[in-house]
């Protein structure tokens, strides 16, 4: 991904700096070469060169971008599970993932974890947007996903014979588990998506408190995954499969919801971070009747709602690490609204809009691996920069509305919001 040559000045506005650290007003952001040269008050700025581009943030909030730590791109308002795996070929959810990328980068998410892939798009989608071939986020790609037969995603009956290969890699035992990893190895993956537990999507068979993987598998997984340099994941919801996570060794957690005071302890000893992604389930909540998901399913989903706001406070509270992404790509939950994510973290969880920022761009990096050139205002980092039209503090709600994006920088590269003019025809 190119970044930007010469020198540009960002100023009147107040600096996030995505650290913690209070905000800094009359801020200027100075931007040398794609990347940060200076950050802090305009009364403190060096002289700059009157042939330096300027951007005025107009008072409002100049930022990091966003990081969405749980990036489905080749979703595409799934309704029912058979959408995931028949609905589409290939070609067409690749011009879908494509689509979804553009419409990320343009809402501020100037980076993201691919928390499950069809088909392999996402190791491909990343080296297209790498290469400037088409806009979207900087990803750490995931590929197929790993779940035990039987499962959450084994969902087609073995009289059909379609099987599940562009979706899941089906496993039983540890030997099959290995199998898989090596497989996902060969395609170019960075991050092994696994599913340890059910979710309240499968009340029948697999609900929110079922395992779906045994430790042995888990366990072979991750071995084989750090043998390859590769990092693990896994839809962790039932108490058990948590535990089951954090003793194998996995690098990160998603959901985690329902964590008791053994879980918390494991999670603070190894610093694990956990990526809640719960507006999908206030989502699935108001908007499942219309979507016709049963009252069962519902119920389902405000148990894990409760759950998982819960055990998120109290990870957070407890000094541990929360990333936020929010498993966007169904019919009542699309692409486009992410920063609902933020929104219901403030409203709902309880965190302050600073904190929750903090998670949507520090620990966001540390969970991509590159918090060394991501995620924070600070001199040395690569320029990927939000310039807000209002007080984000005040309101984070802003952040939900494309319209008050002023700029989004990647690598000091406007690429999307107000100063990008729509092509002429």
């Amino acid at each position: 991904m190119k970044t930007a040559t010469g020198c540009t000045v960002i100023s009147h506005g107040t600096a996030i700096l995505g650290t913690g650290a209070a905000p800094i007003p009359d801020a200027t952001v100075i931007v040398r070469d794609g990347k940060i040269d200076y950050v802090g008050p305009t009364a403190l700025a060096p002289l700059i060169d009157r042939s330096a581009t300027t951007i005025n943030a107009r008072g409002g909030t100049i930022m990091p971008g966003l990081i969405e730590a749980h990036f489905h791109p080749t979703y595409f308002n799934v309704e029912a599970l058979e959408d995931l795996d028949i609905k589409y070929p290939v070609e067409y959810v690749t011009l879908l993932a494509a689509a979804n990328a553009k419409l990320a980068l343009e809402c501020g998410y100037t980076a993201a974890r691919s928390g499950g892939s069809l088909f392999n798009v996402d190791v491909w989608l990343k080296k297209a947007i790498e290469s400037d071939l088409i806009p979207g986020p900087r990803l750490a790609a995931s590929g197929r996903e790993i779940c035990g037969v039987g499962g959450l995603m084994d969902w087609n009956p073995d009289y059909r014979k379609i099987g599940m290969d562009g979706l899941v890699l089906l496993i039983n035992g540890a030997d099959e588990a290995r199998s898989a990893v090596r497989k996902l190895v060969k395609d170019g993956i960075e991050w092994v998506k696994t599913y340890p537990t059910g979710d309240a999507a499968s009340p029948d068979v697999n609900d929110h408190h079922t395992l779906c993987m045994t430790f042995e598998e888990m366990h072979a997984v991750v071995a084989t995954a750090h043998n390859h340099g590769l990092k693990v994941t896994g839809h962790c919801r039932a108490t058990e499969g948590i535990k089951n996570a954090l003793r194998a060794g996995y690098d990160t957690l998603e959901h985690g919801t329902f964590v008791d005071d053994e879980a918390l302890d494991m999670i603070l000893e190894r610093n694990t971070p956990v990526i809640p992604a719960l507006y999908f389930e206030l989502a699935s909540i108001e908007r499942g009747p219309e979507f016709k998901l049963s009252s069962r399913v519902i119920d389902g989903h405000r148990e894990t709602l409760e759950g998982g706001a819960e055990s998120a406070r109290r990870i957070f509270k407890a000094g541990g690490r929360i990333g936020l992404g929010g498993d966007y790509g169904f019919g009542w939950n699309p692409h486009g609204q992410y920063a609902r994510e933020l929104t219901f973290f403030v409203n709902y969880v309880g965190f302050t809009p600073m904190e929750t920022l903090t998670c949507a761009t520090k620990t966001g990096a540390e969970i991509l691996g590159r918090e060394h050139e991501l995620g924070t205002l600070e001199t040395g980092k690569l320029a990927d920069v939000l310039v807000v039209e209002g007080d984000v503090l005040a309101d984070i709600s802003i952040l939900e509305d494309r319209q008050r994006l002023i700029a989004v920088m990647q690598g000091g590269v406007v690429k999307a919001g107000q100063l990008v003019r729509p092509p002429t025809i």
